[in-house]
């Protein structure tokens, strides 16, 4: 299998140029949306039905809700207020979806999402494969998907202890003995994280994502001190498919008897890193930045 393709992206405008803001659920649209407006871009924010942040809306310049499968209607609105450029962020809840009583008249796909599913999606709906397809869609519509982490370069990890709390020597080598693996599974797509203790691998993440597999390390490994590794896909798309982490996830780790926590810097987001790295200190967790190696 060959390393997946960069995505070369482009530069985010100058201020005070529009960005649009196509926002799920969580906090990291809410933080974009100050990183824009704090650099003195105008944002337009379009909240996906039911999954925004109560907040968000105030720190826009304006505002419309939209629905979950109507791409074509994201690009229409942003391109008529004059919206070339656009970052997408946030999660999607498919609960309150499914407990929405108008769930089907508002989530018919617009015509858009119809072609763009069967063009792109068919035989490959991976996280990348929607995004590439969001993407172009957006792009026929005269609007360019951003890197996500532009407005918000200091909420990404960086190299080095980042926690007055050290890692012990053991967790230092376990660190150094599994990145490689890590490497090899972000490579071939499997999963963004893996757990190690005593250079053995406790568990890998694969589609239950990062929570529950910390849980499921709790079960198997009932000695403490054991390490999360995280990072992202090789040539992963920052403009939307960018591994995060947050307090939650120190929180998990620590309840499971994790001792560390290795990111990849520059690759990782950490939701409010000042209060991750605080609450880290507290609970008894180090957080390290590994450098990942430049194509």
């Amino acid at each position: 299998m060959t390393a997946a393709a960069l995505t070369i992206l482009p530069d985010p405008p100058p201020p005070p140029t529009p960005v649009g803001l196509i926002a799920g659920g969580g906090q990291l649209p809410v933080l974009v949306a100050r990183g824009l407006r704090d650099a003195g871009h105008p944002v337009h924010a379009l909240g996906l039905f039911r999954q925004y942040e109560p907040e968000l809306p105030v720190l826009c310049s304006s505002f419309r809700e939209v629905g979950v499968l109507k791409v074509g209607t994201w690009g229409r609105i942003l391109s008529r207020i004059g919206v070339r450029h656009a970052i997408m962020v946030g999660r999607v809840d498919k609960a309150k979806i499914m407990h929405d009583p108008l769930r089907i008249v508002r989530n018919i796909p617009d015509l858009r999402t119809i072609v763009a599913w069967y063009r792109h999606l068919r035989r490959d709906r991976r996280s990348h494969a929607v995004l590439s397809a969001i993407a172009e869609e957006l792009d026929r519509c005269g609007v360019a998907l951003l890197d996500s982490t532009s407005p918000i370069p200091d909420e990404l990890a960086t190299p080095g202890v980042m926690t007055k709390r050290r890692p012990t020597a053991e967790q230092t080598r376990d660190i150094e003995f599994v990145w490689p693996m890590l490497t090899q599974i972000l490579r071939l797509d499997i999963g963004q994280a893996l757990a190690v203790r005593e250079r053995d691998v406790i568990a890998v993440e694969a589609v239950e994502g990062t929570d529950r597999m910390i849980d499921r390390v709790g079960q198997i490994c009932r000695a403490r001190g054991w390490t999360l590794c995280k990072g992202a896909r090789a040539g992963h798309d920052r403009r939307s498919d960018v591994p995060t982490i947050g307090t939650r996830t120190v929180e998990n780790i620590a309840a499971n008897g994790g001792g560390c926590l290795a990111l990849a810097a520059g690759d990782v987001i950490m939701l409010e890193k000042h209060k991750v790295l605080d609450l880290a200190d507290e609970l008894g967790v180090a957080v390290v930045g590994v450098p990942t190696a430049q194509p």
